[in-house]
């Protein structure tokens, strides 16, 4: 199957402002390419491309003062497949795990693992180890959280979402996060496109969704605590230690974002 992909933000600057962008599509995707995600500017400005710590692909500009329009628009190749479920895949001791991997063991901006981990013991210790109990603290994350735009806030913490209960689909990810690491599971945070393909359209308008992977038994998982059920379409475009490391725009000045468009839908084949 093909998905079109591709987003529109509409900034104003007061000044000359510096941005960083995490919009493109990860490099682990690139051979599924078909229409490039390149991102355009109006006005047009320079664009200097590099990648960060975590290998993402981003881009760094200087927004001019007034309106500045930032666009995409970009068709991938997909398998078509949902999310992959391998509940046979076991947990590492730490001491076994791989060098590259113990960074997302440790406690983040958003994921204070310090002030959950006795929570997380209380409520998963008797789990099965493994992928059971990665899924013991999705189903739980799923239930304890109501979904909700209007409960967004750029500063909520893992431990906020804990105990208030509400949230989005960063929320989500970062309360699972959390609750993983404080059990040993090294677990990193992900964003990017995930579409209504295979599931019933939802009201809400669309946006750049979170989720999050896990290593298990040699290798990276994806678990997505706020759908909670393996899901078809979904395209990376960063991953990091929680959302501090991959905001889709980093601004450094004031600014306003006036409008934010986000769309990723299955290409129709008419042919026949």
């Amino acid at each position: 199957m093909q998905i079109r992909l591709g987003y529109e933000l509409i900034y104003d600057c007061p000044q000359p402002t510096p941005m960083l962008l995490s919009l493109s599509i990860h490099f682990s995707r690139v051979s599924d390419i078909v229409v490039p995600d390149h991102l355009i500017t109006m006005p047009s400005i320079p664009i200097s491309a590099y990648r960060d710590g975590f290998g993402n692909w981003c881009s760094r500009i200087v927004a001019p003062k007034g309106e500045i329009r930032l666009s995409a628009d970009a068709i991938i190749n997909d398998t078509g497949r949902p999310d992959l479920v391998v509940s046979s895949a076991p947990q590492h001791a730490v001491e076994c795990l791989p060098e590259e991997s113990l960074v997302f063991l440790l406690g983040s901006r958003y994921c204070e693992t310090d002030r959950l981990t006795e929570a997380a013991w209380s409520l998963f210790g008797q789990t099965p180890p493994g992928w059971g109990r990665v899924q013991a603290i999705c189903d739980f994350v799923h239930n304890h959280i109501t979904f909700g735009y209007q409960h967004a806030r750029a500063t909520k913490t893992a431990m906020e979402v804990f105990t208030e209960r509400q949230g989005v689909c960063r929320d989500y990810a970062h309360l699972a996060i959390a609750l993983c690491r404080c059990m040993n599971f090294p677990a990193r945070y992900c964003t990017g496109y995930l579409g209504d393909i295979g599931v019933p359209v939802s009201a809400d308008p669309m946006d750049f969704s979170a989720w999050f992977e896990v290593y298990l038994g040699g290798a990276w998982y994806t678990f997505d605590a706020r759908n909670n059920i393996p899901r078809i379409g979904r395209v990376l475009i960063a991953r990091g230690r929680d959302a501090a490391d991959v905001p889709i725009s980093h601004t450094f000045g004031p600014n306003t974002l006036k409008s934010f468009r986000v769309w990723t839908d299955e290409v129709c084949d008419n042919r026949g």
